[in-house]
């Protein structure tokens, strides 16, 4: 499950969509399992921490004297605020309602076909080269369209980087701010989710969280690296196409039984 956390978390697939999947083939599905798939997202965020520690670091030092990190953090907490709202109101009953195969393989489709069509319209004009030319209503933008990926299968990293592209910003300034908008986020849905089901655990679950917590850190931080590399001189399009095939394997193979997937 770390496994698939960290591969799968930075790239436009949904990291969500896929533990669903797994766990439902493995039989780890249950309360605590839910839990476990929130809380090794930290691992995945320990990652992004590490590749972007220059930057991190750069701007917590500027933050009292200079604009540009004083922009660059606002920015990221206008992007984060909408999940936090939305998240707090409507996230149990996502749990308990959305959170099964059918509704993962039916977003990874209908995600597919949106960075299908966002690629082949790519004669939108950039109008962001950075995250530090990014505006305030930029950031809200992008914050609005990572609500979209509280439905499971829809893809935090897809949404906004597809998203961001949609209103402007290049390949490069969508990924580096869906990377840095996931610190925030993650880290307090993670927190948020072991604090309220706190009742759930007990000391003899922490080996199983570290070592999905370890394993997610580091496959996270070879695929950022691998991401990284790849969109410089290549497009999603093999997401998306990957996204309808997983999709339609997951469809065909609940309708005729081959799989029983967990509800």
């Amino acid at each position: 499950m770390g496994l698939v956390e960290g591969i799968t978390e930075f790239l436009p697939i949904s990291s969500t969509g896929h533990l669903i999947v797994t766990g439902s083939l493995i039989g780890f599905h249950d309360d605590k399992a839910k839990v476990f798939d929130i809380a090794i997202q930290t691992g995945a965020i320990g990652a992004v921490v590490l590749v972007y520690w220059q930057r991190i670091w750069s701007t917590v030092c500027e933050l009292p004297t200079q604009a540009k990190a004083q922009s660059f953090t606002r920015n990221v907490l206008i992007a984060f605020f909408p999940a936090v709202v939305l998240g707090l109101a409507f996230g149990k009953a996502i749990k308990e309602n959305l959170f099964n195969a059918n509704v993962v393989a039916v977003a990874l489709i209908v995600g597919g076909v949106i960075i299908w069509w966002a690629e082949k319209r790519q004669a939108t004009t950039v109008r962001v080269d950075s995250v530090d030319e990014m505006s305030a209503m930029d950031a809200l933008k992008v914050g609005l369209i990572q609500c979209l990926a509280m439905v499971p299968g829809t893809s935090r990293s897809g949404a906004t980087i597809i998203g961001g592209m949609l209103i402007g910003l290049s390949r490069r300034a969508a990924t580096d701010f869906s990377f840095y908008l996931a610190i925030p986020t993650l880290i307090g849905a993670g927190v948020y989710s072991l604090y309220k089901e706190r009742a759930l655990l007990a000391w003899s679950d922490v080996p199983m969280f570290a070592v999905g917590t370890v394993v997610a850190f580091f496959s996270a931080w070879w695929c950022i690296h691998w991401l990284l590399r790849y969109i410089a001189t290549h497009s999603f399009m093999p997401f998306a196409w990957y996204r309808v095939a997983f999709g339609c394997v997951i469809l065909l193979t609940s309708a005729t039984g081959w799989v029983e997937w967990a509800a």
